[in-house]
Order: structure tokens, then C-alpha cells, then sequence
């Protein structure tokens, strides 16, 4: 399989070609295929049309090795294709009901919330649970975790894994983590993930926060138009490539409180329609008390509903749990 994903397998890409998309990081077919006509013929240099060409023709290799959908197919076919969807347990029963079985793959589930809400905690929870076998609601993987805002902490994924009964140093082992600096550093790895992806068995690819270093680079309204055309892309990248590889993409999001709204919540995600439109899933943490909420914001299937949960040592979690839990330990 991987000598038929190789570039110079695809007829008209010789030594030369190979050499430059090799030197822009693209290294197989399935990158060509994320990547896409426009950003080859930018990072090569070749003309659109010669890039479209060999896009096109990198498309098609993979539909006929039966890696991705055909251009025209039933719904009968896309129905018994969703069957085969894996998805990623949060551990919960609040969650996994508002996420209809758990995170999906070949989609991107955006968390959005503010600072304290628990969205970093429910991808530390993922990072752990995605490891699981799939008879235990897991896949599993590994995980990708792209850290834009220094947040990932292992001393979290191993109280984690011992509470679902893991080896930490296993789960540890099949973390790989990325430390984003600026967005074009953000970019370029997730443009580079694909070899990862395949030497690692990635299952989950976590961008936190997907936005963050954008709204920090680009300031004011002059800045405000490239600003959105460069976070479209990275946000589209990052949709193609849970596609391409079968994976589940999770990105959180900041907000801004919204000066023009009196009643009812003025928080708001950042990013517009740019990131509103490229998520599948649109989840909302909000803090209450101890406690968080979860609502489901917008979704080809779900409904709008919320859930309760909470943030304990062993990760997001049903809030009847904790209550079970100080029970026993008054009783001890």
C-alpha cells in the first residue's frame, strides 16, 4: 500500500516533480489530495493547471484503492458508509449522549468556550479514551496535539489514564505533541502531519486552540480580511485531513463577549463564519458552579440540546459520579 501511495506511482510525476513536491512537504498521494490544487501550485511553483492535473489525478488513484468516496454515489451508500464511522467515547454518559455514541471520525467537532470551561480538559480526556480498543469506545490510535497555547500537560493524561485503568507511560508514548509559535508555524504542521498521521497511527488530531494565535497576530480591522482568508485555510486543512486519513479532528475555540447583546449570553466564538462554516459539530461549554454545561450549537443530525458534567482528577465526567464518589468517601 504505501509503494501505491508513492508520488512517482501517479502517471506524468517524474523525478523532477517528485523532488519539488517532496522539498514543499508533500510526501504521497493522500498529502496531494488534503493539500489541493490551489496551495501545490502556490508551494511548487508549477502552474494551476499542471497542479490540478496531478490532483486530479491523485483523487482518483485513491477512490479506486477504495481510500476515499467516489464522486457519485446513493445515500444508501454514504448510510452504510456512516455505519463504518468510528467514534471516540468521551467517558461520559452526559457527552456521549449529546455526541450521539462520542467524537466522529472524517469530521471536525469545534469546542468553543470561556477560559476555565473545561475544553482543554475534554481534549486531555480524548487524548486518553481514543487509545481505548473500539469494544471499549475507543480506536485504537494515537493523537496529534497541536499546542498553540502551552496547555498540554502530561502530569493530566497520567492522573487520567490511571483512572480508566491505563498504563500512563503507554498512553504518554502515543501523544505526539506539536508546539505551534505563530500561526504559519501552526499551518506548516499541520501540513507536515501526514507522514505522522501514518508512522504513528494518529486517531485524533487536536488543534488548542485553533484560533488563538491568529486573533493575537492580527490586529485591528486593516488586518481583519487576511487575517480570516489565512485561519479559512488552516481550518479547511484541517477538515481535509481528518477526511483523507480517517481521523477525528477536535478544535477549540476562544470567544468575545458581544457589546450589543442585553439579553440573554453575549459570548460569542471567535473566528465568524469562517470557523462556523468549516465545523461539523459546534459544541458550547459554559462554567456553572462546580459544575459545566454542554449545548449543542449546530449539527448536520443532532439535536440542539445541553448536558450537564463535571471536571474531576480522572477527566470530564457524569456529575452523578462525583456525587457517588463523596458519598463512598463519607461512608469510608
Amino acid at each position: 500500500m504505501v509503494d501505491e501511495l508513492r508520488l512517482d506511482s501517479l502517471d506524468g510525476v517524474g523525478p523532477v516533480t517528485t523532488k519539488k513536491l517532496t522539498d514543499a512537504g508533500v510526501h504521497n498521494i493522500m498529502d496531494l489530495v488534503v493539500r489541493g490544487p490551489v496551495d501545490i501550485a502556490e508551494v511548487t511553483g508549477m502552474d494551476k493547471e499542471t497542479a490540478e492535473k496531478i490532483v486530479t489525478k491523485a483523487r482518483h488513484t485513491l477512490m479506486e484503492q477504495g481510500l476515499i468516496g467516489k464522486d457519485f454515489v446513493t445515500a444508501t451508500e454514504i448510510y452504510k458508509r456512516r455505519q463504518d464511522i468510528g467514534k471516540i467515547t468521551t467517558a461520559t454518559q452526559c457527552l456521549d449522549q449529546l455526541l450521539d455514541g462520542g467524537v466522529e471520525t472524517q469530521a471536525l467537532t469545534e469546542v468553543y468556550g470561556e477560559f476555565g470551561s473545561g475544553k482543554t480538559q475534554f481534549c486531555h480526556t480524548l487524548c486518553v479514551t481514543v487509545q481505548k480498543p473500539k469494544e471499549e469506545g475507543g480506536l485504537g490510535g494515537g493523537v496529534l496535539y497541536v499546542d498553540s497555547e502551552n496547555t498540554f500537560r502530561p502530569e493530566r493524561i497520567v492522573s487520567i489514564a490511571k483512572a480508566k485503568g491505563l498504563d500512563p507511560e503507554k498512553v504518554l508514548d502515543n501523544i505526539i505533541v506539536a508546539r505551534a509559535y505563530n500561526s504559519a508555524h501552526q499551518t506548516l504542521i499541520l501540513e507536515e502531519a501526514g507522514s505522522i498521521i501514518e508512522k504513528h497511527g494518529i486517531k485524533l488530531l487536536i488543534a488548542d486552540s485553533a484560533v488563538g494565535l491568529f486573533r493575537s497576530e492580527y490586529l485591528g480591522r486593516g488586518t481583519l480580511s487576511e487575517r480570516q482568508q489565512r485561519l479559512n485555510r488552516f481550518m479547511h486543512l484541517l477538515v481535509r485531513t481528518a477526511e483523507t486519513y480517517n481521523c477525528a479532528a477536535i478544535a477549540t475555540n476562544q470567544v468575545m463577549a458581544s457589546p450589543d447583546v442585553f439579553f440573554g449570553d453575549p459570548t460569542k466564538p471567535i473566528g465568524g463564519n469562517v470557523v462556523a462554516h468549516t465545523s461539523t459539530y459546534r459544541i458550547y461549554f459554559k462554567k456553572s458552579g462546580k459544575k459545566r454545561i454542554a449545548r449543542m450549537v449546530d449539527s448536520p443530525h443532532h439535536p440542539e440540546e445541553e448536558v450537564i458534567f463535571t471536571v474531576t482528577e480522572g477527566g470530564v465526567a457524569d456529575p452523578e459520579d462525583e456525587t457517588k464518589k463523596k458519598k463512598k468517601a463519607e461512608e469510608e
